[in-house]
């Protein structure tokens, strides 16, 4: 039997894929009420814009914007648990729901994947999402106290371990660690990762993707896009890229750089362009599609998806621009020692 690995880079060396694009600005357009959010549920906190717990209370809502994208085009779907983690969900006092969270996100995610894949037989993918939580391994808080922090790394660790169990026991394929700002809490999801895949015996895939928060190129712990590849190969994850951020426009040559050097697939899904005055985006669909698609006529991705602001509308000009268009073929990279700091650094051989 092949592996989700397998499947995934069998269909990525036929043609470019697509990734689903927002959960939270879809969300946001069915205008939900506090007793939308809450359900029956007593939490003593209003849950209002708790997303992640709809797949508990309205999971019509997930259910409809995961439908829409794999209308769209979709060949992997993620899970609505960006925020499903102890430490996020402590902000609504919903920290005993995490697990029922992430089972039923990955079900409803698992059984649309499977039904969509059993009309035409493409295979189709479940990728649980796992967000950066509100805390930051790297950096202080207290500007007056520049060794405190508020979490350590095993904390960390403990947390997205308990959230990669409950989605692998609601059905996914792949564990996404996503939008990831800094370098260090991204490796205590890698080392959840690795030991959740040797509790289970078998192999248990990381998609990474990191963001950047200025034009240089860089997250907010310091890494440069090279940097942050260096600092993450050993996992062997079986995407990486970039997420969130920016729109298309400003991440062009950090996409190149990835490709340039990466040995494994580019998964790239920018936010519909920059957000206006009002924090809304107005990019249209063609606009994106445009901007991503150019990457891929030069062989510098293998997935396409949107971040913020972006729509099944989104997704579907992605998958009609690209329909086609041969994907990137992963480089072979001479084995040499390769070192993180905040820049790169590679020894002589």
């Amino acid at each position: 039997m092949t592996t989700a690995r397998e499947r995934l880079n069998a269909e990525a060396a036929q043609r470019v894929l697509i990734t689903d694009g927002a959960f939270g600005t879809e969300i946001q357009n069915w205008k939900l009420s506090e007793a939308d959010y809450a359900g029956s549920l007593t939490l003593g906190h209003d849950q209002k814009g708790n997303n992640d717990i709809l797949a508990i209370t309205k999971p019509e809502v997930p259910e409809t914007i995961t439908r829409a994208y794999l209308d769209a085009g979709s060949d992997i779907v993620s899970t609505n648990t960006f925020s499903a983690n102890l430490i996020s969900q402590a902000d609504y006092g919903a920290e005993a729901l995490v697990a029922d969270i992430n089972i039923e996100s990955a079900r409803i995610a698992r059984r649309l994947a499977d039904d969509y894949a059993a009309r035409d037989g493409r295979p189709r993918f479940v990728a649980g999402a796992i967000g950066p939580t509100n805390k930051t391994l790297s950096l202080s808080p207290d500007v007056n106290d520049p060794g405190y922090r508020e979490i350590d790394f095993d904390h960390l660790k403990g947390v997205y371990r308990d959230q990669i169990d409950a989605l692998v026991t609601g059905g996914i394929d792949f564990v996404l660690i996503e939008t990831v700002f800094d370098t260090l809490n991204a490796k205590a999801g890698v080392l959840a990762a690795i030991e959740a895949g040797q509790a289970l015996g078998r192999d248990l895939p990381i998609m990474l993707s990191m963001t950047l928060t200025d034009l240089s190129g860089r997250n907010l712990s310091g890494h440069t896009v090279e940097a942050f590849w260096h600092a993450i190969r050993h996992a062997k994850p079986v995407t990486i890229g970039l997420n969130c951020s920016f729109g298309a426009e400003q991440l062009r040559p950090h996409v190149k750089t990835l490709s340039d050097i990466c040995d494994t697939l580019i998964m790239v899904y920018p936010n519909a362009g920059l957000p206006n005055e009002l924090g809304a985006y107005d990019e249209a669909p063609e606009t994106t599609a445009a901007l991503v698609g150019d990457w891929a006529d030069h062989g510098q991705v293998n997935v396409l998806g949107g971040c913020c602001g972006s729509t099944p509308a989104h997704i579907k000009a992605m998958a009609d621009r690209v329909r086609g268009v041969a994907p990137r073929k992963v480089p072979g990279v001479p084995v040499q020692t390769r070192l993180a700091g905040l820049e790169p650094f590679t020894m002589a051989a």
